[in-house]
């Protein structure tokens, strides 16, 4: 059974599904009809690729798989820790995930394939940077754990096992985030096509410079309270 989950891991977690959602809907929609936020589909269309053999969609897909690994791996220098908690680097990975999809608009207006590795990169290093709290899974840009976790929660339920309800929330409130996520991409792709991209930037940014802020406060604070119990 998991703690009590903070307030802040409640809605980060849902802010940045929502992020993911909106994300995956320009790609499935883009140009190349093709999702970004996770990997499983880009794997098998690149046996398909492989198998064909079709040398240039191989390449670029392994092109997209490698952008998210390198996403990945930025978060991975950056915040140096698969637990979320508080006074890791998020701010600055946060910052860079706004750049990468700010910068990706251009490109994809341009018909540039460069453009999807750019997007996929800040999608990688979105999804490195929650793993786990409190021994529960967080993952941000893709469901399928998330409806694996549900159907293994309703055989609990229908066994008479108990269930870790706050895990159970957990899962429903990033699917809803997702899926709303979704939605809103899907409305404003239909009037805006790529620069619905600048959306989850500016989200991410916003999101960026609040745990900044935070972290300023807190820090702030911690040093009040040591000068003051100094004699």
């Amino acid at each position: 059974m998991i703690e009590k989950l903070p307030r802040w891991v409640w809605s980060g977690a849902w802010a940045l599904a929502f992020v993911a959602g909106t994300v995956n809907v320009v790609g499935l929609l883009g140009f190349k009809h093709q999702a970004v936020t996770h990997l499983t589909g880009t794997t098998s269309w690149l046996a398909t690729a492989v198998v064909g053999p079709d040398r240039a969609a191989a390449f670029h897909l392994v092109l997209v798989i490698g952008s998210f690994m390198v996403g990945a791996a930025v978060s991975g220098m950056l915040i140096q820790d698969s637990t979320l908690r508080l006074g890791h680097r998020y701010g600055v990975a946060l910052l860079i995930e706004s750049l990468l999809l700010c910068a990706a608009v251009p490109l994809l207006d341009r018909g540039r394939e460069s453009g999807i590795y750019l997007t996929s990169c800040a999608c990688g290093l979105q999804n490195a940077m929650a793993s786990t709290y409190s021994g529960a899974t967080v993952r941000t840009t893709h469901l399928s754990g998330m409806f694996t976790d549900l159907g293994i929660y309703f055989g609990h339920f229908l066994r008479g096992i108990p269930m870790d309800k706050r895990r159970l929330r957990l899962c429903l409130f990033i699917i809803f985030g997702f899926f709303a996520g979704s939605m809103v991409g899907v409305w404003i792709f239909r009037r805006y096509g790529y620069s619905t991209l600048y959306f989850p930037a500016l989200l991410t940014g916003l999101a960026s410079i609040c745990y900044g802020a935070f972290q300023w406060w807190q820090n702030r604070r911690v040093s009040s309270e040591v000068l003051a119990v100094r004699p």
